[in-house]
């Protein structure tokens, strides 16, 4: 993935960057990538139908005799250390060994490495391997060494934070709702990917992410009555979000 050398001021005001993940969204859906994602047990077939409602091939296995082929055939790779077993463990390290080979995008989701050790360890040896992006919550974010000149860190909680080469954005778009549901944040992971394989600019393709997922949690959320109906009503607003949505309702500063 070529980024952008140069920094100027509209690289980061909030105008420019709506303008940016709007056109980001109309390319996701024009391209169809296929992202393959390494994701724990909990959060496959939520993952898998976020992508599908944002118009994104998914791919789920976790075979690691198989893994090298599938992120071979993939624009992006998401790698998820959610539930990690001996198969997911293999798995990790032979697709951010893959993907790093290619030159192709991948993203970490450190989940809980600052409650493991060996988690943290593996998190650290794949953070080694440059994945192009980091998605987790601020203590996972603080709880794993990273380099924001080199990977693209996205701090995901109330207010998301976007970090990457000196530049910096807070995004206000979400719901609570969003984190009442099991496996939310975990595709958010696979959206992120999704965006970075059409993308130029990877903080540009992260922020457009983070933006795009969250405008329409809140959308979602207006139309919820619970956790129970969130869902649905989610899937349903990835699946309806257009550029304009984002235009009107995107926050960030």
């Amino acid at each position: 993935m070529n980024d952008k050398d140069s920094l100027n001021d509209k690289d980061t005001s909030p105008e420019f960057l709506k303008a940016e993940a709007a056109s980001s969204l109309e390319s996701v859906r024009a391209a169809r990538p296929h992202v393959h994602c390494i994701t724990n047990s909990v959060a496959q077939t939520f993952t898998a139908n976020v992508l599908l409602a944002l118009g994104v091939e998914p791919s789920m296995t976790i075979a690691p005799d198989e893994i090298g082929a599938f992120v071979s055939a993939s624009d992006a790779t998401l790698i998820n250390l959610g539930t990690l077993d001996a198969d997911r463990r293999q798995s990790a390290l032979i697709a951010a060994e893959t993907a790093n080979g290619l030159g192709r995008p991948f993203v970490l989701d450190p989940v809980f490495a600052h409650k493991s050790p060996s988690r943290k360890q593996l998190g650290e040896i794949i953070l080694a391997l440059e994945p192009t992006a980091m998605r987790g919550n601020a203590e996972e974010i603080s709880g794993i060494k990273a380099n924001a000149s080199k990977t693209v860190l996205a701090e995901t909680g109330i207010t998301d934070i976007v970090r990457f080469g000196g530049r910096t954005v807070r995004l206000q778009n979400g719901d609570p709702l969003m984190a009442k549901t099991t496996a939310v944040g975990c595709a958010l992971g696979g959206v992120i990917a999704a965006f970075l394989a059409v993308g130029n600019d990877r903080f540009i393709a992260v922020t457009a992410a983070l933006m795009s997922f969250g405008v329409a949690g809140q959308i979602a959320a207006d139309k919820a009555k619970g956790p129970g109906s969130f869902v649905p009503e989610f899937l349903d607003a990835l699946y309806q979000l257009t550029p304009a949505d984002i235009e009107k309702l995107g926050r960030i500063s």
